[in-house]
């Protein structure tokens, strides 16, 4: 029990995130309206997202480091769940767009940034698919998997900043913290936080387990 607190927090913080995030009271901001009940469920996909990621970016690092085939399964792993929140986190988003622009997808720097951030891990798994031989596999993965990482922090984190974009927080816009991020929905959004990215944590443990199995 001592050793799985965590994953109890994950299941008691993410249930809470389900029921609050529909039952509270939010602020009544024009445009968003009762969209903005989606700040609990999309942004903490994209923060678990880059968490897990930055896990499968830091054991590509140490296989490089050490060639310790334990961590080239770590950042696969990792890389997988990954790209689920991350998918999470576009549907998720196309959907607040189409309550909040009128449309699923529109011309923002961030939502393509997105896309395309989603296409160059898909590029990493169609990379390992195309190398047969182990060691050399592993290797030119956890290379691309680096300048993977760098990129979705170019196209998520810095290119919204320096153009215009329709999100908050990014090109000229100011943040949810700013304006409407109240105390009800701190004690909402925070726990969410915490929630899902223990709660993708915990997925990727149970397939690094997995595949230590298969390769038993």
């Amino acid at each position: 029990m001592k050793k799985n607190w965590w994953k109890i927090v994950a299941v008691v913080f993410v249930l809470y995130t389900i029921v609050a995030g529909f039952l509270f009271k939010v602020p009544a901001q024009a445009i968003l309206h009762e969209t903005i009940r989606n700040l609990y469920f999309h942004v903490p996909m994209w923060f678990a997202m880059m968490v897990i990621l930055f896990v499968s970016l830091w054991h590509s690092i140490k296989y490089l480091n050490k060639s310790n085939y334990e961590s080239d399964i770590i950042a696969t792993q990792a890389a997988h769940v990954g790209m689920l929140l991350g998918t999470l986190g576009i549907i998720t988003g196309s959907i607040w767009a189409r309550y909040t622009w009128g449309a699923w997808w529109v011309a923002d720097t961030k939502l393509n940034g997105a896309a395309i951030t989603m296409l160059i891990y898909l590029a990493y798994f169609v990379l390992r698919g195309s190398i047969d031989e182990e060691q050399k596999r592993a290797r030119i993965a956890a290379v691309y998997n680096i300048f993977a990482y760098v990129l979705l922090i170019v196209f998520l984190m810095i290119l919204p900043r320096m153009s215009d974009s329709l999100h908050p927080g990014n090109g000229g816009n100011p943040g949810f913290n700013n304006y409407d991020l109240d105390s009800t929905m701190r004690t909402v959004f925070y726990p969410a936080v915490i929630g899902w990215i223990l709660l993708g944590v915990w997925i990727f443990t149970l397939r690094v387990r997995i595949e230590k199995i298969k390769n038993r």
